[in-house]
């Protein structure tokens, strides 16, 4: 009689000395190359260009348009049936009145200084490109996400772009409140938001979203000639745990970050050893019910599990990853967010499962991956305006002698001048 076969771990597990390793890299260089010629190559050679990659890599109809307008956006939102459309309006209203919220604790500053006063004012961008991912499955929650946000900033032209979009995305667009609708993904839609295509869509003054990786090095490339918000994809998980944890609630929560891609990284780090062989069963349990199987299975054999001895170096370790979202399954999840510093978005216990962040209870589900979330939040109204600082000096005397000595400090004499002139009157 033979020995049944010894299948390998869906999650595979890894010491915490190997975290770096395991953790998301940053876009490979080969993609970064590629995306870079396809934005030269659409900007350089226009609407034929795109129309060329869109029908090539995005699958859309030769003889369907390029953008949508408003008209067409409005006509889809009226053929939803009415549950559908209702649905779509309670989440775009969820979203923006958190995104209202975050825009009313911003507000202008007038201080007194030296001889006068200064401020600032906080003033929208103009324009914003908002990119939601449709290669794999329709997301209109993503449309909600960033077209919503950038209208309660008060951007005045908002243009969503998805690959060959489905009818519930492009009538997401008009609930969101989007002008017009790319109908193009990928690189090749980044470079015509960045720059325009002519007699088609006017450039943006900066682009949001997530995306694959070919979207993220695009966005990194026209950084400069536009604004972005953040490294957003591949998407990420780290689930952290202890001994209180329902494995069955864990599967569930790394499967459904799975399934976004097979570039998706879930990963979870417990304090709980015995944690890990529970986690495995109902991981393949629950797998075997996934129409979205193929996809997941990939993404999960590129994610990992990691022992750590107790809570302080679980919690180290989460720092290094630096996730986009932390699903907190531990008895005192508020005290792990306050010992936390870097992550994207953290769920505080088991009933806040990330995929409620995902589908619109409020905080915006446009997240740093790759370990931005160092240096970089989440997409908000924030993203979308600009501060302006202003100076008003009735009695510039009271500064002038200070400013001039330090620009002779610095060697420029025509600053000097200029700040000596206002205390003698002339120049």
């Amino acid at each position: 009689m033979s020995l049944p076969i010894s299948q390998p771990p869906l999650l595979r597990e890894i010491s915490l000395d190997e975290l770096k390793t395991a953790a998301p890299s940053a876009v490979d260089e080969a993609t970064r190359v590629g995306a870079r010629s396809i934005v030269d190559s659409v900007r350089s050679g226009g609407e034929p260009v795109l129309r060329e990659y869109a029908t090539e890599l995005d699958g859309l109809n030769p003889t369907a348009p390029l953008v949508l307008d408003r008209a067409a956006l409005e006509l889809a939102a009226d053929q939803l049936d009415a549950p559908t459309r209702q649905l779509l309006e309670r989440t775009a209203a969820r979203i923006r009145t958190f995104a209202t919220a975050q825009r009313g604790a911003l507000s202008a500053l007038d201080v007194a200084v030296p001889g006068g006063r200064a401020g600032h004012e906080i003033v929208p961008i103009e324009s914003a490109g908002c990119y939601a991912p449709g290669g794999r499955y329709p997301l209109p929650s993503s449309v909600l996400m960033t077209a919503v946000t950038a209208r309660a900033a008060g951007v005045q032209r908002v243009v969503v772009a998805s690959p060959n979009p489905s009818p519930i995305v492009v009538a997401a667009a008009a609930i969101a409140g989007a002008d017009s609708l790319l109908t193009v993904g990928g690189a090749q839609a980044i470079a015509a938001l960045a720059h325009g295509v002519k007699g088609l869509s006017d450039a943006v003054d900066v682009i949001v979203g997530p995306g694959n990786r070919w979207v993220t090095a695009a966005k990194q490339y026209v950084f400069g000639d536009v604004g972005i918000d953040l490294p957003a994809g591949p998407s990420e998980l780290v689930v952290l745990a202890d001994a209180s944890a329902n494995p069955e609630l864990i599967a569930a929560d790394l499967l459904a970050q799975a399934e976004h891609d097979p570039d998706a990284r879930p990963a979870l780090i417990t304090t709980e050893a015995g944690l890990l062989p529970l986690v495995e069963a109902a991981l393949a349990r629950q797998l075997q019910t996934l129409d979205t199987k193929a996809v997941a299975s990939q993404a999960l054999a590129a994610g990992f599990a990691a022992v750590a001895p107790t809570m302080d170096t679980a919690l180290e370790a989460v720092d290094k990853l630096a996730p986009e979202h932390l699903q907190l399954c531990v008895e005192d999840p508020d005290g792990a967010r306050l010992r936390l510093k870097h992550h994207g978005a953290s769920f505080l216990g088991e009933g806040s499962a990330e995929v409620f962040g995902d589908y619109g209870v409020g905080p915006n589900h446009v997240l740093p991956t790759g370990g931005a979330a160092r240096f970089s939040g989440g997409l908000s109204v924030f993203n979308f305006l600009r501060i302006r600082t202003w100076l008003k000096l009735d009695d510039p005397t009271q500064v002038a002698d200070d400013v001039e000595a330090l620009a002779r400090k610095e060697h420029l004499t025509a600053h000097a001048r200029a700040a000596a002139a206002r205390v003698s009157g002339s120049a």
